[in-house]
């Protein structure tokens, strides 16, 4: 299974074009859709044009796409891969297992096909680290309900 247009709309949306390299919430270094990958502050600051950043993006929704399925071991509705691969884009292995390897709750009820379980547990990924504080960041907070709402099929994006 591959992103769909709607994967890579949700996507966009959330993290928005940027050319010139910028710090995000949590001081990554990041250019194009939300790509971090050997971006660098500079001086100067990496520049991109809006070819490269669909190609950037294009790579890191396959990686994305891929993290999906070497976690997910139940079928998946191309509605739920693209809101799982738009989670895995933001979230990275993180989103499926800890530091030690042991599932995260979320792929614990979706691998034991608890799809509405799972598509719940999304909501609860909203903290991110501001100044070193973890805080509940409005972004995600929405970007969690719109993942949860493509993965019930529930909309398009």
């Amino acid at each position: 299974m591959n992103p769909s247009q709607a994967c890579t709309n949700l996507v966009k949306q959330f993290e928005g074009l940027r050319l010139e390299a910028y710090r995000d919430s949590g001081g990554v270094p990041t250019i194009g859709w939300g790509h971090t990958a050997h971006v660098s502050m500079g001086p100067p600051p990496d520049l991109i044009d809006e070819t490269q950043a669909e190609a950037f993006l294009a790579g890191d929704l396959a990686a994305a796409g891929a993290l999906v399925a070497k976690y997910v071991t139940v079928p998946l509705a191309q509605c739920q891969f693209d809101a799982l691969t738009c989670f895995a884009f933001n979230m990275g292995r993180q989103g499926f297992e800890d530091a030690q390897g042991a599932p995260t709750t979320m792929l614990r009820f979706l691998n034991e096909g608890d799809y509405q379980n799972a598509a719940n547990s999304l909501l609860s990924w909203k903290f991110g680290r501001v100044n070193g504080q973890l805080v509940i960041l409005p972004g995600l907070v929405r970007r969690r309900a719109a993942e949860r709402a493509l993965f019930l099929g529930v909309v398009t994006a």
